[in-house]
């Protein structure tokens, strides 16, 4: 089957969706890796940028458009998955519905978003362990991590995905605890607090009024809230490895949207309440903060050890969708074949293995050059997420078009996205509006800067290098 042309049964032989890797992941799995990419750094450490930049209320709000269109990705990406069940899916769907260029840049953009992400996670634990461990070197705990990774994801997909539950399950149960007893704190249940605890809303007015930045601030703070919900997509990059998927994609689907919608919004709330706005920053964890303010004991010593395990839990499910994204590039025909070779286990090993270098390069540049090589690999990270989720959408839109002109029925489908067309059409403008709202903050246009520019790069590499060649046929 030729990479350009839609399937017109909404769906793929086992055989092709397999490709060699073993179908060992349930449904649970496919969640805790979803809400493992996504409670990260993001919600731990930079919700505190997104209240100061939008204000307490804005920020609620700027969250409650991220997990909106995090629920219409989800849908066009659900319905992409079931009738593409492959390994490190996303640029198959674009080099399908849209054409292999597309397909090419998506899977790039996405492998470098991650590789930059693992340096960075490797790096920032390091730091954390600091407090424990002053007299040790923060590169030996990065090495150490990166070694613990690569053995997770080196055994079996059931290994890293068993793994990502656990690291999962602790930063849910830290969730959890902030917004049962900061809650119940705001409600006036506060025990061991110390006088002056603000009441539920007392906080959200701010001496600038409700939109201290006007609403330009909820505007700009939006790319980071995208990134802070980026990696709900890898239950699409773990498709090809899940059994039973046009059972258990949908199922995790709408348990991860439901669940991010509940611990991310009900978290930021639950800050911006209890945070005074002028404390807000990105050098203290929010969730430090409050739960100093509760009086739990040692909560800085515990929100460090949460913190540590969240990025670790990044790292884990960055270095699975960077093997995959390489070993899927390779089963196309648009890398190395080396790069597709499988152990006994199922496991992409040289993918695995490169993709690591990335990472560690990724933080040798973070170091030698950190506002040079470093500041671009970043830039073009934050960019990702969003081009991602814009080919996802556009790629489900074209999807749909081909097979409802090709003859096909509604009911065809394993699983149908509902609002069709407008589901696509809306996700995609509001993803394009984000992008140019973070043009206006100095900050972040860098992310476009040279977001855009290697995105061209790769279609340009791709045209020169592929250009005159068919189609790699399936």
């Amino acid at each position: 089957m030729a990479l350009g042309s839609p399937t017109l049964s909404g769906s793929i032989t086992e055989e092709e969706g397999q490709r060699g890797l073993r179908r060992s992941m349930d449904a649970r799995h496919l969640v805790m890796i979803a809400m493992g990419g996504v409670i990260g750094s993001g919600l731990f450490l930079s919700s505190g940028y997104t209240i100061a930049q939008a204000g307490p209320l804005g920020a609620i709000i700027a969250y409650l458009i991220g997990a909106a269109v995090v629920y219409m990705v989800m849908a066009c990406l659900g319905e992409l998955a079931v009738a593409y069940p492959v390994s490190g899916a996303f640029h198959i769907y674009a080099a399908r519905a849209i054409g292999p260029a597309t397909g090419f840049a998506t899977a790039w953009l996405y492998w470098l978003c991650w590789a930059v992400a693992l340096g960075s996670e490797f790096t920032a634990a390091g730091l954390l362990m600091q407090r424990w461990f002053p007299t040790v070197d923060v590169w030996v705990w990065c090495l150490v991590f990166a070694a613990v990774l690569f053995t997770l994801n080196a055994v079996s997909s059931r290994v890293f995905g068993e793994s990502e539950f656990w690291f999962a399950l602790i930063k849910v149960a830290a969730v959890i605890g902030l917004i049962v007893l900061g809650g119940a704190a705001l409600l006036g249940f506060h025990p061991l607090a110390e006088d002056g605890y603000p009441l539920l809303g007392e906080n959200l007015h701010t001496p600038q009024g409700l939109f201290p930045n006007g609403i330009t601030g909820v505007l700009i703070t939006t790319l980071a809230v995208f990134y802070a919900f980026s990696g709900s997509e890898l239950i699409g990059v773990a498709a090809g490895e899940t059994a039973n998927p046009a059972v258990n994609i949908p199922k995790a689907m709408r348990t991860t949207v439901i669940r991010l919608l509940i611990f991310f919004v009900g978290a930021i709330a639950v800050i911006a309440c209890t945070v005074p706005y002028e404390e807000t920053s990105l050098e203290v964890s929010p969730f430090v903060v409050v739960f100093s303010q509760l009086g739990i004991p040692y909560a800085a010593d515990i929100m460090n050890f949460v913190i540590i395990t969240a990025l670790l839990s990044a790292g884990n499910c960055g270095l699975f969708s960077c093997a995959r994204m390489l070993f899927s590039l390779a089963d196309e025909g648009h890398a190395p074949k080396a790069l597709g070779r499988l152990t006994k286990r199922g496991i992409p090993m040289l993918a695995l293995c490169v993709s690591m270098l990335g990472g560690l390069a990724s933080l040798v540049s973070s170091v030698v050059a950190p506002t040079t090589v470093y500041l671009v690999l970043v830039s073009i990270a934050g960019f990702a997420t969003v081009g991602v989720w814009m080919s996802i959408t556009a790629s489900h839109f074209f999807h749909r078009r081909a097979f409802l002109r090709a003859g096909g029925r509604h009911a065809d489908l394993g699983y149908k996205a509902p609002l069709f067309p407008l589901l696509p059409i809306t996700a995609f403008l509001l993803c394009v509006i984000s992008l140019i709202g973070i043009g206006f903050d100095p900050t972040q246009a860098t992310a476009l800067y040279f977001g855009i520019p290697f995105v061209g790069v790769c279609y340009a590499y791709f045209h020169i290098k592929y250009g005159r060649k068919q189609a790699v046929g399936k």
